[in-house]
């Protein structure tokens, strides 16, 4: 459940709110502000997953409040003025609800959270893992992540080589590269996945990996040279 907290100085406000939460299975009330000075005390003591917060609002914005908060949860910001909206997204909300706020809207913002919970989670729990099985040959064979030096899609075939041998299975590059955590696996190219672990050198276009003390040369995608750049900031390899 996504525990949610309710922030709005106008009563009638939060009463919608509330109807909308209490309509979305997967959501749970947890707590109803009438200011953000209320709403930064509840905070200090309630586990909260998400906020749904108006921005103007007596003695402190709902902007202010959550740049005072050093972690703060999901949020939805909800005001009757648009003008305000870039302020929001700078702050990484999930969505800006403009007032009156229809259910469908409200439906679509809260849909944006519960995504990216389910995705968070998804990644925990391939996280806690080290190897993954892939069916092959009508059977299942379970491969370590450190076994694996790269991945090479082909229509609706996916390789997978290792020093070793190369296992040949039948499912899209997609479907495979949502089961690798990613702080170890890396799409390059729209036909190719890497093990960040295994690569030997970044060039300007290509990656280079060693496979059988040869050099194998992966070429760069147009559209994933923020991924690569990623890593080397990130210093992962």
């Amino acid at each position: 459940m996504i525990k949610t907290l309710i922030i709005d100085d106008e009563p009638l406000a939060v009463e919608i709110l509330e109807t909308y939460v209490n309509q979305v299975p997967g959501l749970q009330l947890v707590g109803k502000c009438y200011n953000a000075l209320e709403a930064n005390e509840l905070l200090q003591h309630q586990e909260i997953d998400l906020i749904l917060v108006d921005v103007q609002m007596p003695q402190m914005t709902g902007i202010e409040l959550i740049k005072s908060l050093s972690n703060p949860p999901k949020v939805i910001f909800t005001t009757a003025y648009p003008e305000f909206a870039i302020q929001g997204f700078e702050l990484n909300a999930v969505d800006y609800l403009l007032k009156p706020i229809a259910f469908n809207r409200f439906l679509k913002a809260v849909n944006k959270v519960m995504n990216t919970t389910q995705t968070a989670e998804r990644n925990k729990d391939i996280s806690n893992q080290d190897f993954i099985f892939v069916k092959a040959d009508k059977k299942l064979i379970k491969l370590n992540y450190e076994e694996i030096l790269f991945i090479e899609g082909l229509k609706d075939y996916v390789i997978i080589y290792t020093d070793q041998t190369r296992i040949v299975t039948l499912q899209t590059m997609k479907s495979l590269e949502e089961k690798l955590p990613d702080k170890i696996f890396v799409r390059v190219h729209r036909s190719y996945i890497v093990n960040i672990h295994k690569i030997k050198s970044i060039h300007s276009d290509d990656i280079e990996i060693i496979v059988k003390n040869q050099s194998k040369i992966i070429p760069i995608g147009n559209n994933y040279s923020e991924s690569i750049n990623k890593i080397i900031s990130e210093k992962r390899i």
